[in-house]
């Protein structure tokens, strides 16, 4: 069924509250039924109908919550207060408790399902946390998120100094119930406040990022307040050196994992990922290494929530975690440990206490110094932080939405015995009202930020980068034997690979024949492997002064595949783990009677993906490693040659080189192609000027050039002569049959260039 944006009857409106109310009677009925008057001890199907209940109520509510603007998970918690002793309680109490009784057995075994849902959270939300947007903006976001927590756990900390005795859990832990107060007060929800911005399309908006990149510091100091606050509360009072400890313990935990433990995920994940056959492997050693590391932070005495939340950020940064991946691992939490942990936090808010004047009072003023704490601590962190007063407004109105943090800070807090019951439900509270006034308040305040020039350009520029086909590589495959052009391919490899951090794997595909001029003896002795070639490129593209300094060095795996003959089988059985590019590079490219080689053409029809084939020629036989990179790309206006074009670019960008963009018609007779130049008078200047605009993007100059009385092919190998060109970039298509082609123009430049080449060409091949 699809929904459009409209406004919608009562009768749809009101669907999901009904259909909940009918299932959660039904599910209610069932679990009477199975428990029974003469039942004891737990049971397991009233534990399976509770979990039912929770995920059916919770998403239909959660969808409802969509609807109207305001996040799902709202709706996940508000689920739990109606199922609580609040609605579903207080009007069928029987019925509420036959579905969730008191029994202590009972709850042990949804309270499981909810502190595993806590740590998977954890996880999401680390997984979640760029640390590239951080540092984009570091200098706003961390003014931004000082101030905007220090103010209010102020507030939070004095209001829990100055609450009387009955309100605390034991009044002799008050520092411990201060410090949750004021870290519940203090810290946004990074989930909620990055749904809203990215909904409005402000996640590329200046003041987009450093709402984000302060909400991300904001959890991050939180959990680490939460996690020495834990360790306060093992001994039960402030003590110097237990809070030394803890600190200390934290700090080292820290180091270490963004050091050392930052090597050691990326290289279990990498490792389960290429050696395990079975399904999801990848998901089980990324629930593996957060159990660890939560078993690591709950050893040195700080919460566990730590080492979910830092395995989270490292998880994050992997280089080889696929969108699939990440998307299974997201469903799996959202789908089941999400709607049971947030429901089960609704359940334990009972709202009926704010009928004493008292308590609500106490809950309004909870909500006000939230609010005002938060939106004064951020307006005022902005200020300093050198943005204007419209941007400090939308800070301060962004930045008050405590939403799924909160209720997790709560929980932790209800179950150390840091808070009572009624301060939980206050908290809730105060999570639900902040959480759904900020979507409207941060809707209003962005609408008065005009777009700046300079946000324009970057926008645009950011726009192209999501959209083209070299941001989008994540991880490279080289197909290459000890020849010329196996050792091109993983310079190639390692000029993509450097820019941008990308893992890349290298099969050695046999010793390779030269069929063409032979090395000479001087570059042989010179000669390294193909790692070392990889490396060597890799850290020249990585000197690149706006390359993102959070990447890492380029991680290079070596696999030796001996058997020439079976190069296609040895190919697509690497393939199969996951790769965006092959690169491959292999002697002869071409048989004695013309077109490719039978191993390259396995190598070529074994990868269902792009594909980058390298010949080496010219200079860099002798020289595959230094020789120079004078880059020639052809263009004529079609995806297949603008995929090329971007891979031209980024090996221009990379290594620092000269590029010309050559405008050729891509017709085979004469009188063709002057037809064809007359009809495209005027695009080619288009053509020619889109690779000029996507060169400014990649940072490069671009020479152009427009040849039309020659075929393609002799256009192309005149203006290398001309230009001095070393390199030829051309994207092509795979075209099917016995043994592989790329077309005649392809096949031409393959049999007469005397110039290096790159074929780019596109993924499967056509039928």
């Amino acid at each position: 069924m699809l929904f459009f944006r409209r406004r919608e009857p009562a009768s749809r409106r009101s669907l999901p509250a009904l259909l909940a109310t009918g299932l959660t009677l039904a599910f209610a009925g069932a679990a009477w039924a199975a428990s029974g008057p003469g039942g004891s001890g737990p049971s397991e199907s009233l534990f399976i109908a509770q979990v039912l209940v929770l995920i059916v109520v919770g998403r239909l509510l959660g969808e409802a919550m969509q609807r109207i603007g305001q996040p799902a998970v709202m709706g996940q918690l508000i689920a739990g207060i109606i199922l609580g002793p609040s609605v579903f309680g207080a009007l069928l109490p029987d019925w509420q408790h036959a579905l969730f009784p008191a029994s202590r057995e009972q709850k042990a075994m949804i309270d499981a399902v909810s502190q595993l849902g806590i740590m998977l959270l954890l996880l999401l939300t680390g997984m979640e946390t760029d640390l590239g947007l951080v540092r984009k903006v570091r200098r706003a976001a961390f003014s931004v998120s000082v101030a905007g927590v220090a103010v209010p756990f102020a507030c939070g900390f004095a209001l829990g100094e100055f609450l009387p005795d009955a309100m605390l859990p034991r009044p002799e832990l008050r520092l411990i119930t201060s410090l949750f107060l004021g870290t519940a007060l203090s810290i946004s929800s990074v989930k909620i406040v990055a749904m809203v911005v990215r909904e409005m399309n402000f996640l590329r908006r200046n003041i987009g990022q450093v709402i984000v990149a302060s909400a991300i510091i904001d959890d991050t100091i939180g959990w680490i307040i939460i996690a020495l606050t834990f360790g306060i509360a093992l001994h039960g009072s402030f003590e110097f050196a237990s809070l030394a400890k803890s600190v200390v313990g934290t700090l080292v935990f820290l180091a270490v994992s963004l050091t050392i433990g930052r090597r050691l995920v990326f290289m279990a994940i990498r490792w389960a990922n290429d050696n395990f056959v079975s399904d999801m492997p990848v998901i089980s050693v990324i629930l593996v290494i957060t159990g660890v590391m939560a078993l690591i932070t709950n050893a040195i005495g700080v919460h566990t929530v730590l080492g979910a939340f830092v395995a989270g950020v490292l998880v994050g940064q992997s280089p080889i975690l696929t969108r699939h991946i990440e998307e299974e691992l997201r469903g799996l939490i959202v789908a089941l440990f999400m709607p049971v942990f947030f429901g089960l936090a609704g359940l334990g808010a009972d709202l009926t206490i704010l009928a004493n004047p008292n308590i609500a009072l106490l809950t309004a003023g909870l909500v006000l110094i939230a609010s005002v704490g938060k939106f004064g601590g951020a307006f005022v962190g902005g200020w300093f932080g050198g943005l204007g007063r419209a941007e400090s407004i939308a800070l301060g109105c962004g930045m008050n939405a405590r939403g799924s943090t909160e209720v997790i800070v709560a929980s932790i807090g209800l179950s150390m015995g840091a808070l009572s019951q009624d301060l939980f439900t206050m908290i809730v509270a105060m999570a639900v009202l902040t959480t759904m006034a900020m979507p409207p308040m941060l809707r209003w305040a962005l609408r008065r930020l005009p777009l700046t020039p300079e946000e324009a350009e970057r926008i645009d520029r950011e726009t192209f980068e999501a959209q083209g086909f070299i941001p989008r590589l994540e991880r490279l495959l080289v197909g290459a034997d000890e020849s010329a052009s196996g050792r091109l391919a993983s310079r190639v490899a390692g000029l993509l690979a450097g820019a941008r951090g990308l893992p890349v794997t290298i099969l050695r595909l046999g010793e390779g024949r030269a069929s063409g001029p032979v090395p000479s003896e001087a570059a042989l002795a010179n000669d390294v492997g193909a790692e070392a070639v990889v490396r060597k490129a890799a850290a020249v593209a990585s000197d690149d002064p706006d390359r993102d300094p959070v990447l890492l060095d380029v991680d290079v795996t070596m696999r030796d595949a001996d058997t020439v003959g079976q190069a296609g089988e040895i190919v697509a059985a690497e393939a199969a783990k996951g790769y965006d590019l092959l690169i491959a590079g292999l002697e002869p490219t071409l048989r004695s009677k013309g077109g490719l080689d039978a191993r390259v053409s396995d190598v070529a029809l074994s990868f269902s993906g792009p594909l980058a084939l390298v010949s080496a020629r010219g200079s860099h036989v002798d020289e595959p490693l230094r020789g120079d990179l004078n880059i020639l790309v052809a263009v004529t206006g079609t995806e297949v040659s603008r995929r090329g074009a971007e891979v031209a670019l980024a090996l221009a960008r990379a290594h620092r080189s000269q590029l010309t963009a050559l405008f050729v018609p891509g017709a085979h007779n004469t009188k063709a192609r002057r037809r064809r130049f007359r009809a495209l008078r005027g695009q080619n200047e288009a053509i020619l000027k889109d690779i000029v605009e996507l060169g400014d993007k990649f940072g490069v100059p671009v020479r152009t050039a427009v040849r039309v009385n020659m075929s393609a092919e002799a256009a192309i190998l005149r203006q290398a002569r001309i230009g001095g060109h070393s390199l030829i970039v051309l994207g092509v298509s795979k075209r099917p049959g016995d043994v592989v082609s790329f077309g005649h123009v392809a096949g031409a430049l393959l049999e007469d260039s005397d110039r290096s080449l790159v074929l780019v060409a596109s993924g499967a091949a056509a039928s």
